[in-house]
């Protein structure tokens, strides 16, 4: 599982990229025909993954461990500005919870969780691999929105 781990470090750190090379106005910007922005997307992976991982599994029921939990979980979009220092947070916790998270499989906190079927993608995920192995898709296809939507904020 570590090559897991390490393509999603890999994604985010290539995300942190991105977030560092357009200032806070951009990453702000909505596109045209886009619901959402750049940093919504960076931020709604670093939610999302803790969700599933800890909620969705059954290892934690209380949520208010997710920082910015309601800014960016799914059905979410963006309701106001995200100032610099949201971004740095945002940037930290990309690279941090993942760390977390790595420390805790590697404890065995997730040898046994309640399986569950997602919203998206209609799967079931019947262990903490399958859901590790499906953040690396859906972080992924957020990056791939947050660059779809570089193009239209950098015309």
């Amino acid at each position: 599982m570590d090559n897991v781990f390490n393509f999603i470090i890999d994604t985010r750190k290539a995300f942190i990229e991105l977030i560092d090379s357009l200032s806070v106005e951009e990453l702000n910007q909505i596109p045209e025909g886009f619901n959402n922005n750049i940093i919504w997307n960076f931020g709604h992976i670093v939610v999302s993954t803790q969700g599933l991982c800890y909620l969705r599994t059954g290892i934690k029921s209380d949520s208010s461990f997710i920082k910015y939990l309601s800014a960016y979980a799914k059905g979410t979009k963006p309701t106001y500005t995200v100032d610099a220092e949201e971004i740095a947070d945002l940037r930290a916790l990309a690279l941090s919870t993942i760390q977390q998270i790595h420390a805790d499989y590697d404890k065995g906190i997730f040898n046994a969780i309640t399986p569950f079927e997602t919203s998206t993608y209609k799967s079931s995920l019947n262990s903490i691999e399958e859901v590790l192995i499906t953040t690396v898709g859906h972080d992924n296809l957020h990056f791939g929105y947050a660059l779809a939507q570089r193009r239209a904020v950098k015309k």
